[in-house]
């Protein structure tokens, strides 16, 4: 905040975990900009939507519970204010909210104060105007005292706005002194020590003296804490904080949170990104077909005794469907059940009646009983749409679903479906690069346990030269990197059966936790709910409102 005042610099630049504050000093320079030194101001979020929520659940509470601020900015509700919720007029100034998704709220006003939050989280471009920072920072071309401030958790290394705003500042890290010797330093993970399978009693040691820091310890040094920077400053000042410095953080928390998150790859760059403040490398670009072909192993079964819940995914290409049954475990684990074509012309009835008699069929377990297909994704994207779409719209009741490949960073891997297509039936948008990144980081795990992936023993090579057919590669565009998936040979359907079942399976939004345990308790599979016994659950009764499960 003090950077934000001083005339030298230009932009300021804040790469830290999540929950540490940057949203409040953004908050912070408004409320000062509009009680001190009045001036135009543009606050820019990731969607319009959560600029929508940043307005109501902070901006207002933050003018309304200030006392130097409550008399500054009218209340919208009143008859001449001319506020709204994504701008407020003041003496001297405004403020707008606004989305990096929306090249028209980007568009008009001259400000000279721009604010980005969450930096890492913006669209590649909004709409087709370009990359929305500089549409932003565009507006305050006219100002002499102009400032710019970026704020973001970072996200893939070598794809993150908030790294590489950061490493051209002038690098500023907060040095603090140890209790006992003295010596300054800056918080590391590495520091973090606890006696083997005992997080619980994760202690932070000095790396100078190796004193032990309690919470308190930890917290008086930071307190005493100041910052130095790593270069010179050029009208750049960046700041970087991770967790260690929160004043929320508890180091045994922290580490009993490590452990649960570096089970698997997914949740290990999520706490990397958000506890460390650190980019995400993967660890290769390429995965081995020759090395996943080696795991295939005998099945007891037609479905490991592992397995809970099952789904499947479909291609479907000008002359086939190709298709992947999946079975799913505990933490995630994973089993390939069935691999199979059913070749065929996609705009007639005959491969749609196999595909139907296919994923209704009973699945033999290992444990006794039978399980069925719980969710299937089939890909609309294509090939064959209307063909998709009416085999879909009246087996929407046994969770078959039509969906669409949406490419770019920052998409779920299954987002909220909409009816807003041709054939009206519920259309789920799949977050390509999130589900690519979440198959491939699986296919890295060597050893049985968390999202490891099994592979039966009749499985052919082309199988896994089709799973493997796909490197993520760095393009630049209008002179920003952005991460893409390219085919390093012609056929890829069985990524793209992988992606789908995958997406069934976050689409169901199960605990697959809580029904490992019970099939552990009875060693016994979970009986499998038939569809027309759910359907009579399922069947409305009362009004509109309340006849809805």
């Amino acid at each position: 905040m003090d950077a934000v005042n001083d005339p030298s610099i230009s932009t300021v630049v804040i790469m830290s975990a999540a929950q540490v504050g940057k949203t409040e000093v953004l908050n912070n320079v408004i409320g000062y900009h509009i009680h001190h030194d009045p001036a135009p101001m543009l606050m820019v979020m990731p969607t319009l939507e959560m600029a929508q929520s940043w307005s109501k659940d902070r901006l207002s509470g933050m003018l309304r519970d200030t006392p130097a601020l409550r008399h500054k900015v009218k209340d919208p509700r009143s008859r001449d204010s001319g506020n709204t919720t994504l701008h407020k007029v003041f003496n001297g100034g405004h403020i707008t909210g606004c989305g990096a998704n929306s090249p028209a709220s980007l568009a008009s006003r001259p400000v000279r104060v721009v604010l980005c939050d969450e930096v890492d989280r913006y669209p590649a471009s909004a709409g087709s105007e370009g990359d929305p920072i500089l549409l932003a920072k565009r507006r305050s071309a006219t100002f002499w005292n102009r400032k710019l401030i970026l704020t973001s958790t970072p996200t893939v290394k070598g794809a993150s706005r908030i790294e590489a705003a950061f490493e051209e500042s002038d690098q500023r890290y907060y040095y603090v002194p140890c209790g006992d010797c003295g010596e300054f330093q800056t918080l590391v993970w590495r520091n973090v020590h606890w006696p083997k399978d005992r997080p619980a009693e994760a202690v932070y040691t000095c790396e100078h003296c190796g004193s032990v820091w309690t919470d308190a310890g930890r917290y008086r040094a930071i307190n005493k804490g100041e910052w130095r920077a790593e270069d010179e400053c050029a009208g750049i000042a960046g700041f970087y904080l991770n967790g260690l410095y929160s004043p929320w953080t508890v180091i045994a928390d922290a580490a009993l949170d490590f452990i649960r998150a570096k089970k698997l790859p997914e949740t290990l760059r999520v706490w990397t990104n958000t506890f460390l403040a650190e980019s995400w490398e993967d660890a290769g670009e390429r995965i081995d077909d020759f090395a996943i072909a080696d795991r295939r192993e005998e099945y007891a079964a037609q479905v490991p005794a592992g397995v809970v819940a099952i789904t499947a995914g479909v291609d479907v290409q000008d002359d086939r469907l190709e298709v992947e049954v999946l079975g799913h475990g505990r933490d995630e684990e994973s089993w390939s059940i069935i691999w199979r074509t059913i070749y065929g012309d996609p705009s007639g009835s005959a491969v749609w009646n196999d595909l139907d008699d296919l994923i209704g069929e009973p699945l033999t377990h290992e444990l006794g009983g039978e399980l069925h297909i719980r969710a299937t994704c089939i890909d609309s994207g294509g090939h064959h749409t209307n063909a998709v779409y009416s085999f879909c719209r009246p087996r929407e009741g046994k969770r078959i679903f039509a969906i669409k490949g949406i490419g770019g960073e920052g998409r779920a891997l299954a987002g909220r479906p909409t009816k807003n297509n041709i054939g009206k039936v519920r259309l789920f948008p799949i977050g390509v690069n999130a589900a690519k990144d979440l198959v491939f980081a699986r296919l890295r795990i060597q050893e049985p346990g968390p999202g490891y992936c099994h592979f039966p023993v009749d499985y052919d090579d082309e199988f896994f030269r089709q799973l493997t057919a796909e490197k993520c590669v760095t393009k630049y565009h209008k002179g920003f990197p952005r991460r893409e998936y390219i085919k390093t040979r012609a056929r890829n359907d069985a990524l793209d059966c992988r992606v789908y079942a995958m997406a069934a399976f976050a689409i169901l939004n199960m605990n697959i936790n809580r029904l490992a345990d019970r099939q552990t308790e009875s060693r016994a599979v979970p009986a499998d709910e038939p569809v027309a016994a759910m359907r009579r659950k399922a069947k409305r009764s009362g009004n509109w409102a309340t006849g809805w499960r």
